[in-house]
């Protein structure tokens, strides 16, 4: 308004020709007040529409209709004021220079308005076009940018949408998932009648699940022994290969006689080894022509017979008849040189002078590799072995003995069973290869060495290696790897227990205790390295002690006493992922129980029953606390642990003879099959109120413990060079 009323104030008339200044003429008033007095006509200079967006045709209502157009029209009547104010003040100065002060206002108002026409550009630039803005809503063009913009978000929401989805899915949905497997099917099954000896028990993968099953021997009634006014001793003997994942019957082998021993993996596959033993591996996985293609070999060993079958499918290989067997299958290399280990065998000797006879078999045929080797030991006892051992220097010599444990080099045997030049050029160099440490402690003009010192009788020899289950008895090299990488445990006149250090045989440590049931089992329960010794004492007809001696210096790291049950059955290890193990023994009620609190809901059995054996479990982080995993009147007999890699857990199996109940007949073979860490989540809680000579006992609640003993994984024991032991 201010600009119009000052523009009203002037005279009529033109005041020049000169581009840019405004004629009063052509200044269109309004007779009526309004709010538009302010507008003015605006022509565009030389014919050109610049500071915005209008082509040449423009006309002046759209230019006077345009914010730019009035924008400049204002900057020029502050020009036209400014020009007044100039004549006012110097009156003396001449047009020329007002003229030349108002051309460089121009070109400066004209370069900003160009500026601002470029930043504010958006009209269409084709050709043809009148050159007006036009609104995006009705632009094609922009539609079809927008169109491409919507499905381009489209294509990224919806894959991401999905990727969410997906990660919550696996977030909640797989860890329920994950505790199924606490409650995985445990299953067992009646399989015939007790025999006269213990039944055997084998564990290998036969249908390559990855998971070891069960090989069982079965001893069952003919229909002859079944009728009236018949002797009954007409028997069926089978071993038959159950399913470990159902318990059903894979397949099942028909045998002359009833089955001692059962042993797998005559012809393993080679496993990482440390360097020092890694050709020791190489030679006993050699390729076989043999059943190419076929499954691993398993023996069934007898008193008389030995029978080769294929493990995948139970189809018999081939059958000997060597003698009086006494003892299991050693795998021993190749000395045929046919590719595939051979074997060695202890019989008793035909003529009934000599006391002990080793046999050489060929893992092929079976066929005996040359005639018997017989020995005449000094002292008569508990048999001792076969076993093969490799000293540091990867010398072979073979353990045996009758009371005593004697060893005997590998090549003298199979020199004294060919008899033949020829046969001993085409042994390997490797099995000619003598240790001179251990042919010192030759005595001379004696064909064996003396390993154990005692004067007394050995009862149980075993090595000192945590991890392995003494009822496997599997034919691979990584037993026998482990076993030679080991010093021994040495139990003699069943009251010692020596540590014996493998390389001269010297004794590191010995203690005495009472009478030891069963055989020693080793495990890591102080986490020094050095395997620790888990030994069962008869203190009292009534009472057994279970003690956990330091496999460093015969220290007792724990104790405590029991109920004794009827049958001893020896206990078991497995190494957890903290390098720990847990220890596995049956017994009765604890002595020192202080209080049981259930961790289930079932009800617990008898207490008083002095019959009832439970299965307990302990570790090495609570050593005042045990699980009991399971209890049963049946009589176990034997039991065995296998590993499975994939569920970080283990199987543990057991072969009992029931009584006559569930339409099983007196004496039935039961075979059970349970998954530890299932039992575990189900198992009920012992406190002992004193832990021995551990130290304070630990008083952890119930809470704490559950989610201990439920997040146990266990693992296998790994090949390590061995800490050697000082005395």
């Amino acid at each position: 308004m201010a600009a119009a009323l000052s523009r009203a104030l002037k005279l009529p008339g033109k005041k020049g020709s000169e581009l840019g200044e405004y004629d009063p003429l052509t200044q269109a008033d309004s007779e009526e007040e309004s709010e538009e007095d302010d507008l003015v006509l605006n022509y565009p200079r030389n014919g050109l529409g610049r500071g915005n967006c209008m082509g040449a045709g423009a006309g002046p209502a759209e230019l006077l209709g345009s914010r730019a157009g009035r924008l400049v029209e204002e900057e020029e009547d502050e020009v036209d004021e400014d020009e007044d104010e100039w004549r006012d003040r110097y009156p003396s100065k001449a047009r020329q220079d007002r003229d030349e002060l108002k051309t460089r206002q121009y070109w400066s108002q004209r370069e900003s308005s160009r500026d601002a026409g470029i930043e504010d550009r958006g009209c269409a630039r084709s050709g043809g076009d009148s050159g007006l803005r036009l609104d995006p809503a009705s632009d094609p063009e922009a539609k079809r940018v927008r169109m491409r913009g919507a499905v381009r978000t489209a294509f990224f929401l919806v894959p991401l949408c999905c990727a969410v989805l997906l990660v919550l899915l696996c977030a909640f949905l797989l860890p329920c998932q994950q505790g199924e497997l606490d409650k995985r099917p445990q299953w067992e099954t009646g399989m015939g009648e007790i025999g006269s000896n213990l039944p055997p028990l084998g564990l290998w993968d036969v249908d390559n699940d990855t998971v070891e099953d069960v090989l069982v021997s079965v001893i069952q009634p003919t229909n002859d022994s079944l009728l009236p006014g018949s002797q009954g001793n007409n028997k069926e003997y089978s071993v038959a290969a159950l399913s470990a994942v159902s318990g059903k019957v894979l397949w099942k082998t028909a045998l002359k006689e009833a089955t001692v021993c059962i042993q797998c993996g005559l012809r393993p596959q080679a496993r990482p080894a440390i360097p020092a033993h890694r050709a020791f591996l190489q030679r006993h996985s050699a390729p076989t022509a043999l059943g190419r293609g076929s499954g691993p070999v398993c023996l069934l060993i007898g008193s008389a017979h030995i029978t080769a079958v294929d493990g995948s499918t139970g189809k018999t290989l081939w059958t000997v008849a060597p003698g009086e067997i006494v003892s299991k299958a050693v795998s021993v290399p190749d000395l045929t040189r046919d590719s595939i280990p051979d074997l060695l065998i202890a019989t008793l000797p035909a003529d009934q002078v000599s006391d002990l006879t080793l046999l050489l078999l060929s893992g092929v045929s079976g066929a005996p590799i040359g005639h018997p080797v017989t020995f005449n030991l000094t002292a008569q006892g508990k048999l001792i072995g076969p076993e093969l051992h490799v000293t540091r220097q990867g010398a072979y010599y073979i353990l045996f003995g009758l009371g005593t444990v004697e060893a005997a080099w590998l090549m003298d045997i199979y020199t004294q069973a060919t008899a033949s030049a020829a046969s001993r050029a085409k042994v390997s160099p490797t099995v000619k290869l003598k240790d001179p440490i251990w042919e010192a402690m030759r005595k001379p003009n004696s064909s064996v060495i003396h390993i154990s010192s005692s004067t007394e009788q050995v009862d149980f020899f075993l090595p000192l290696v945590a991890g392995l289950c003494n009822n496997h008895n599997n034919l691979d090299p990584l037993s026998s790897l482990n076993s030679s990488n080991s010093d021994w445990v040495l139990v003699s006149g069943a009251s010692k227990l020596s540590v014996l250090k493998e390389r001269d045989a010297h004794v590191v440590w010995t203690v005495s205790s009472a009478a030891i049931r069963s055989r020693p089992t080793p495990g890591h329960f102080n986490g020094d390295g050095i395997p620790d010794i888990l030994i069962q004492q008869l203190v009292s007809p009534s009472v057994k002690k279970i003690q956990i001696i330091d496999g460093g210096n015969g220290r007792v790291l724990w104790e405590a006493e029991f109920v004794c049950p009827h049958s001893v059955l020896e206990g078991s290890s497995l190494l957890t992922t903290s390098g720990l193990s847990v220890f596995l023994f049956w017994a009765g009620d604890p002595q020192s129980a202080k209080n049981l609190t259930k961790t289930t809901g079932s009800p617990a059995d008898s207490l008083t029953d002095p019959v009832l054996q439970r299965l307990y479990l302990l570790h090495p982080t609570y050593p005042t606390i045990l699980l009991e995993l399971t209890s049963t009147t049946d009589t176990i007999l034997t039991s065995a642990i296998s590993y499975q890699e994939q569920q970080k857990d283990a199987s543990y199996f057991t072969i009992s003879s029931r009584r006559s109940q569930e339409g099983l007949r007196q004496g039935s073979q039961v075979i059970r099959s349970m998954s530890l860490r299932a039992s575990i989540a189900e198992s009920q809680i012992w406190r002992l109120s004193d832990a021995g000579k551990a130290g304070t006992p630990i008083r952890p609640g119930d809470f704490e413990l559950n989610k201990f003993f439920r997040q146990l994984a266990f693992r296998h024991y790994e090949v390590k060079e061995k800490k050697v032991l000082k005395r």
